[in-house]
């Protein structure tokens, strides 16, 4: 930037992000690549920090430097469940990259797509280690976005996947969900009665609705077979806290941001996590080792992954000429 020339950044709208995201095999690249740094000490992630302005409700803000993808941003986003009654997204919210030479923003664009495709990833890389390679039947439970999101990154990472069993309390997004599946990524979708009838017999579970205290569709170690990864995009809103205990390896993608949520009541009654996804794509904690034992990662969420992917969407931008300029 020349001397006196006032500082610009792009703005992306969601329709901006969306005509230049990059395919899901891309992102799960990204957020890998990106929670490896982490494990290796090579990125600057402070837990998320909040506000709650209404029950079950979260403003966060989510800053991350990654020194490898020259990239440092902060990401302030909200989750209100109840938006779904009011016809209003409940997630929403935005990002902001830095430049990391000189601190002045470059881009501000919508976080919609990146949280969804980012949140999908991780479940992703955390299964490529910890399900068994030849899974195949997966269980749904919520069928949002994240509900679209994680299958379409199993999916990518397990091609062999040919069986879905989708559960919503909601039938008709059940039933809307699986008839885009089938047509979206050729898999054989089955909607589900219950929770419990859609995770029974899966090689791997994706439990995905709203994060609220009390959901009456709990779901205990028994409804589980043998051998399952779970993935709890939901926190500990669906599982017992005895599912955790039955795990023969529970990890998180983020031990400080996991002690966080338990002062913040969630994860009751829930054992300590063996360690983080950093931790275990560093090589410091195993994947499985058992083909009968019960796997989890909780992912809450981590800034590495929503800035590395932001940062990618950043550059294809530029070079499309998406967006528009703000004169800061």
């Amino acid at each position: 930037m020349g001397k006196g020339r006032r500082p610009e950044a792009l703005c992306l709208s969601r329709a901006d992000v969306e005509s230049v995201a990059p395919p899901m095999s891309e992102v799960v690249v990204a957020v890998e690549r990106a929670l490896l740094e982490k494990g290796l000490g090579r990125a600057e992630m402070p837990p998320k920090i909040g506000i709650h302005p209404r029950p079950d409700s979260l403003c966060h803000a989510m800053p991350a430097w990654l020194p490898s993808f020259k990239a440092a941003g902060i990401k302030w986003v909200s989750a209100f469940p109840d938006n779904a009654r009011k016809g209003l997204p409940q997630v929403s919210g935005l990002i902001i990259l830095n430049d990391p030479d000189v601190g002045l923003p470059t881009c501000i664009m919508d976080c919609t797509w990146v949280t969804a495709a980012r949140t999908g990833a991780a479940t992703a890389v955390a299964a490529r280690r910890l399900a068994r390679p030849e899974s195949k039947v997966v269980a749904i439970v919520a069928c949002g976005v994240q509900g679209r999101s994680n299958l379409e990154a199993l999916k990518t990472v397990f091609p062999g996947i040919s069986l879905v069993r989708a559960f919503d309390a909601d039938r008709a997004a059940a039933e809307r969900y699986a008839e885009e599946m089938r047509r979206r990524l050729g898999v054989d979708v089955a909607v589900a009665g219950s929770a419990a009838e859609a995770v029974e017999g899966a090689d791997i579970a994706v439990t995905s609705g709203p994060i609220v205290r009390g959901s009456k569709w709990r779901l205990g170690p028994k409804c589980f077979a043998e051998g399952v990864f779970i993935s709890p995009v939901d926190l500990d809103s669906y599982l017992e806290p005895e599912v955790f205990r039955a795990a023969g390896k529970f990890y998180t993608d983020d031990l400080a941001q996991f002690a966080a949520y338990r002062k913040m009541g969630f994860f009751e009654g829930v054992p300590e996590p063996v360690g983080d996804l950093g931790d275990l794509l560093a090589g410091r904690s195993p994947g499985r080792t058992d083909a009968r034992e019960m796997t989890i990662s909780a992912n809450l969420g981590l800034a590495v992954e929503d800035v590395a992917v932001a940062a990618a969407i950043y550059e294809r931008a530029r070079i499309e000429g998406r967006g528009t300029v703000l004169r800061l």
